[in-house]
């Protein structure tokens, strides 16, 4: 399985941006797919997953009501629409997917790993 995640950028304080992931492989679609985010300086942190069919969503207290997590299975792609976005939510953004059922929320529990997408909040 590939992820590549496209959409990040510079946006001001207060601002919207939405992030894709796409997948590709056999049975991509199949997989619970979740957001985590990495900060310079910290340790990679959950934001948001979905479960294969989206019914199912997970989030991070951090980002509730403000960002949503959702999936297109007919495009075999991820996103992550952020709004009323911080400057604590600058990071390197990963989509990733899981092998296991459900909405896993630790990053030991996705096999797949995108390459990343910068996003930076200024104030």
């Amino acid at each position: 399985v590939q992820l590549v995640e496209s959409g990040g950028g510079l946006v001001q304080a207060g601002g919207s941006l939405r992030l894709s992931c796409a997948a590709s492989g056999p049975t991509s679609s199949r997989y619970p797919m979740c957001w985590f985010r990495q900060a310079p300086g910290k340790e990679r942190e959950f934001v948001a997953a979905t479960s294969w069919n989206g019914r199912s969503t997970n989030y991070a207290d951090s980002v509730k009501g403000r960002f949503t997590c959702s999936r297109d299975n007919n495009k075999n792609t991820v996103y992550l629409q952020m709004n009323s976005l911080k400057p604590e939510d600058t990071a390197v953004y990963y989509c990733a997917a899981s092998l296991r059922s459900g909405v896993p929320g630790e990053a030991y529990e996705y096999a797949y790993w995108g390459q990343g997408s910068q996003v930076t909040v200024s104030s």
